[in-house]
């Protein structure tokens, strides 16, 4: 183990480890254990490359912990990327993208995609679940084996097929879904504490095994399984490397009308809807159009004209597009829209412009005049033009006060066709004029709207060419190869991925390949990354990532200090487990105070006070007193965390004007605020040495801003409480 670390090794789920899950209180893998386990992270890469200059995350500035206005101060070279993740979470309007059917909006990246699936959620999951003809193939393995590996493309429905599978099989009724970054070598050597009769599903698992050694690592993970009587169904995009010790099962659809029966039935709707809806069904269809379809019916909407956004019926004004011949603007157009969706006319006309510019030779020149003259035309007309693509249409949109005229295409589904079509029919001279445009774009201080629209379209082109978006796009501009928006536009697309159920997993582990990485600029971005969509989703990981780069000798602590920061607010503000992030602090406190070795008490500490004085980016209010009142589970580890930097004397300051400032607040967030700081106090109390409670009140009152007015009674009930606190030491 790295001496950086100095953490014993633990397992997960169990209780020296913190927990992935979906609800807020339940342990990835352990639905009976202790609700708040303590970490392990992995010991850190050694260190590759020596640090340089780069950017670093935002940094409150001290006189704002009291409460009143100021300006916040940044460091040279600084890059908002967190502020990035903020707005992703507090105001993103993603409509124009549709990721996944039904998911026009971020609710379906505002919950954690691991940990316990409770009965309900199983329940919403496999409610009307129709069986696909391999289901008992896979069932019979499982039973036999402990284990199965479900293969299959994106959209197949494996997903509901395993926790289909564990239901048919688990003795109880709560399932755990596992880290699609979990290696063979951690579900077969105790970094996952399998339960008797619980079952677990790995989703969207990314292979990392090779070919050599796949059937020894998958003979041990089942004998694993096995001896702890659970159950475990893997899926994966990936075939089998040569593995007898494990079925690796291909999955097929199910009979999408039986679905769509199912899911009608189950809804109530009556015989003639059902009939109507069956029968109206276009082919092509997707199985989230189908559930996606089914729900909009069971609401009240008539078949007929809800089919006719869904399958390949309703991709047909985009393909029959495309059948005809097209100039060189036109293909610009709908290429351009792509990517910078719902901006004005202004705005379009200047980005096409310097497309076509770049698309030239991906054309074949005009040697006429009469060519040139109808070009030249057409060049001048493109507003004209843009109104005569029936794949284009302008809508007025409300903004504020105003209302303003936006580009947009007529169905937001046709955005995902387009692109899919362009990538078919275009070849790679196109694309490279495509890639350098867009990192022109990018790299000239765009705005962040434009940004985000960027991302959309890069990130609905990864289904149909993930390899293009990668190589071209993802790497590169994270790299800093476009420049620190271009990072930031990177972080943006993995964020844009985590809408999409199918993408999530493939976006974790870019984001973790950037952490590993040689190059500071790929870290940075991978640190901002964590900080946003890809934490909420997966909180373990993401703070096992930003801690490793923290310990890096080459890394840059505080740009990972204000990544958890930022974290800790984007859990908070989406009702998540912010001790995710609390968790594996006290524990670093703990241990360094027990062994008094810690070559990371500074970075740790530092980090410490960085969360603790996090803001939300939107009410600036800390999120500290807002979780004391949200969430008191917290209230403990809080305590734990305000005490270790408050006996660390260098930082002592800091930790007195912000803990002021979180009792100033407490008025402003709770409707019980005498009993928040009662609460808060007996928990600071608690995990101060005796020897540092007396001094506490004269220091607190000193530490006070003559700008804010504080609640008196309540800072002597916070002080009553912390003094009265009984020795818990020893």
């Amino acid at each position: 183990m790295n001496e950086e670390l100095n953490e014993e090794p633990c397992e997960e789920g169990s209780p020296s480890e913190p927990s992935e899950q979906m609800s807020q209180d339940a342990p990835e893998s352990a639905p009976s254990g202790d609700p708040e386990p303590d970490p392990d992270p992995e010991p850190p890469s050694e260190p590759e490359a020596e640090p340089e200059s780069g950017p670093v995350q935002q940094e409150t500035a001290p006189e704002a912990e009291a409460g009143h206005k100021t300006t916040s101060k940044s460091r040279p070279g600084q890059v908002h990327q967190n502020n990035v993740n903020q707005y992703f979470y507090g105001a993103l309007d993603a409509s124009g993208a549709l990721f996944g059917v039904g998911a026009a909006d971020s609710g379906n990246a505002r919950r954690r995609a691991v940990g316990r699936l409770d009965a309900g959620e199983a329940e919403a999951l496999i409610g009307s679940y129709v069986k696909p003809d391999c289901f008992g193939e896979a069932l019979q393995a499982l039973e036999e084996a402990g284990v199965v590996v479900l293969v299959g493309s994106p959209g197949t429905g494996k997903r509901s097929g395993a926790v289909a599978l564990v239901e048919a099989v688990a003795e109880g009724s709560d399932h755990v879904v596992l880290s699609p970054g979990r290696s063979l070598d951690d579900l077969a050597g105790g970094r996952v504490a399998f339960e008797r009769g619980v079952g677990y599903v790995l989703l969207d698992w990314m292979g990392e095994e090779t070919s050599a050694t796949a059937d020894f690592d998958w003979r041990r993970v089942r004998d694993t399984v096995r001896e702890q009587g659970a159950h475990l169904v893997v899926t994966t995009v990936h075939p089998a490397a040569r593995v007898e010790s494990v079925r690796y099962v291909p999955w097929a659809l199910p009979d999408l009308a039986a679905v769509l029966r199912a899911r009608l039935a189950n809804a109530g709707c009556d015989g003639d809807t059902l009939r109507r809806a069956v029968d109206l069904m276009p082919g092509g269809c997707r199985i989230t159009e189908v559930t996606a379809a089914a729900e909009r019916i069971a609401g009240g909407a008539r078949p007929a004209e809800v089919w006719q956004e869904y399958g390949s019926s309703a991709a047909q004004p985009v393909r029959g597009w495309f059948e005809l011949d097209r100039t060189p603007q036109e293909w610009a157009e709908l290429t351009t829209l792509a990517f910078v969706t719902g901006a004005g006319y202004r705005e379009v006309e200047t980005c096409q412009e310097r497309l076509e510019h770049w698309l030239e030779p991906a054309f074949p020149p005009l040697f006429t005049e009469e060519d040139r003259a109808e070009a030249a035309r057409r060049a001048v007309d493109r507003r004209q033009s843009l109104a005569r693509n029936a794949l284009i249409t302008a809508e007025e949109r409300k903004d504020g006060a105003l209302t303003r005229t936006a580009l947009v295409f007529p169905q937001p589904q046709y955005r995902q066709w387009v692109l899919e079509e362009l990538w078919s029919r275009r070849s790679t001279l196109f694309w490279d004029g495509v890639r350098d445009w867009l990192t022109e774009l990018v790299s000239g201080r765009p705005s962040l709207a434009l940004q985000l629209s960027v991302a959309q379209g890069l990130a609905l082109l990864a289904r149909p060419a993930f390899d293009e978006v990668a190589d071209n796009y993802l790497h590169s501009w994270a790299a800093g190869t476009a420049g620190r928006s271009g990072q930031s536009t990177a972080n943006l697309v993995l964020q844009c991925m985590c809408l999409e159920e199918n993408l999530a997993a493939t976006a974790l582990g870019i984001a973790r390949g950037w952490a590993r990485s040689i190059s500071p600029a790929l870290r940075s971005t991978a640190t901002a990354a964590f900080s946003g969509a890809l934490g909420v989703l997966f909180p373990t990981d993401a703070v096992h990532g930003l801690l490793q780069l923290m310990a890096r000798r080459d890394g840059r602590p505080e740009e990972a200090a204000y990544a958890l920061a930022g974290l800790v607010a984007v859990l908070a503000e989406c009702g998540e487990d912010t001790g995710a992030v609390f968790r594996p602090l006290a524990y670093r406190l703990r241990v360094e105070r027990e062994t008094r070795t810690g070559r990371l008490n500074d970075h740790t500490l530092d980090t410490v006070l960085t969360v603790l004085r996090a803001r939300d980016a939107r009410t600036r209010r800390l999120v500290c007193a807002t979780l004391l009142q949200n969430d008191p589970r917290q209230t403990d580890r809080l305590g734990q965390l305000w005490a270790g930097v408050l006996e660390n004397l260098p930082r002592r300051r800091l930790a007195l004007r912000g803990l002021y400032a979180t009792l100033c607040q407490l008025p402003a967030v709770s409707q019980e605020p005498k009993t928040v700081a009662e609460r808060f106090g007996r928990a600071v109390g608690a995990a101060l040495a005796p020897g540092e409670r007396p001094g506490l009140p004269t220091a607190l009152r000193q530490a006070a801003v003559p700008s804010v007015e504080p609640d008196e009674e309540l800072i002597d009930l916070f002080l009553t409480a912390v003094l009265s606190t009984e020795d818990t030491h020893g």
